[in-house]
């Protein structure tokens, strides 16, 4: 739980580390998508915020939100126009935008022929919002709507090239359409000695089932993933079932801005990304919901408790199993953790070190 820069160093040389795992296109340098998800790093933050004169409350009394805009100076306003209204709705306060220095020196002309403008917005809670999740939950709240609102709508110019890769108070995600040694050259904040985190995830892309884009590669909020679902087309009718009769006590009217909960234009992992995100943020831990989605082959497994078996026997009467091959890692920004698909037809490679 101790925050360094030497872990954002460590997560980067293991990105560098994945080379031989990631793909690039027809460019040699033009890859299929890479990043970082970290713990929202706070003091750097704080010290470059100041110098925008962005006045940052303490960790936790803000979300920092990493969003992909159009190039066009006209249609990148717009976007940030409907944003903002967005979060006023919502009874919350901007505190400001930062663009995000980047150098595209190293990227290949693909990836740059579609890259977006880089910038952070911050987004202070309201005093109303007493517990850290509400607030959490309202961001996403936000994000959804913003989503619909802008990329979705076609109501939008350029509304396309938006997408918000992160949106949290807890977490902050920097990755591209990049291949994984373009990472920090392409971020060079990410050297920064305040760049902080107690914990990381990081991703090289293989695409096999999308197109690569800016916004497919890994890490999602709360996953990165090796692998395909192969029952995707059956989990999202039934979630688009499903949504229909959702109701949550924490989401209350909420719940229906969010909808539909899977966005139709992701790949395979980003739609089981936002189907977990959407069970984390109607209450359940990340393991529990990662449990629900991805069981294990319980129901003849000799050695399992019987109390493990009644939790799987009864989440499936919530949720069929997403099933890989697949090998996922996944983080809130307080817990990392790993699972395999059921079938155990992706490797997965880990250190038990206490």
């Amino acid at each position: 739980g101790r925050k360094s820069h030497r872990i954002v160093e460590q997560a980067l040389t293991v990105l560098l580390n994945l080379r031989h795992r990631g793909a690039c296109g027809c460019e040699a340098n033009t890859g299929d998508g890479a990043g970082i998800l970290m713990q929202t790093p706070h003091a750097f933050l704080k010290e470059v915020s100041s110098k925008e004169r962005i006045p940052l409350p303490e960790p936790g009394a803000y979300g920092v939100g990493m969003v992909f805009l159009p190039q066009a100076v006209q249609e990148r306003r717009e976007c940030e126009r409907i944003f903002e209204d967005i979060i006023q709705e919502e009874k919350q306060h901007v505190l400001g935008w930062r663009t995000v220095p980047t150098n595209d020196e190293s990227i290949g002309h693909t990836a740059k022929s579609a890259e977006p403008f880089v910038r952070q917005i911050f987004v202070r809670r309201s005093a109303d919002l007493r517990e850290d999740m509400a607030f959490e939950r309202k961001l996403y709240v936000i994000r959804r709507q913003a989503e619909n609102r802008i990329r979705y709508s076609g109501k939008v110019k350029g509304g396309s090239h938006f997408s918000i890769p992160s949106l949290s108070y807890k977490t902050l995600i920097y990755k591209g359409m990049l291949m994984s040694v373009q990472v920090e050259p392409f971020y060079p904040e990410l050297r920064h000695p305040a760049m902080e985190s107690a914990l990381a995830l990081v991703h090289s892309r293989f695409s096999t089932n999308t197109f690569p884009s800016w916004d497919r590669a890994h890490p999602y909020r709360y996953i990165a993933h090796n692998g395909e679902i192969n029952t995707l087309r059956g989990n999202m009718n039934w979630m688009h079932a499903r949504q229909a009769m959702c109701a949550s006590d924490l989401f209350k009217d909420d719940i229906k801005k969010v909808l539909p909960v899977i966005c139709p234009d992701g790949s395979d992992s980003a739609m089981f990304d936002n189907c977990l995100e959407f069970l984390v943020l109607g209450g359940r831990s990340l393991p529990h919901a990662v449990m629900m989605m991805i069981p294990e082959p319980w129901s003849n497994h000799e050695s399992m408790s019987d109390e493990k078996k009644a939790f799987y026997e009864y989440h499936a009467c919530f949720m069929e199993p997403w099933d890989g091959p697949a090998s996922i890692a996944f983080s809130d920004g307080s817990v990392v953790g790993a699972v395999l698909d059921r079938n155990g037809l992706r490797p997965s490679r880990y250190v038990v070190t206490k």
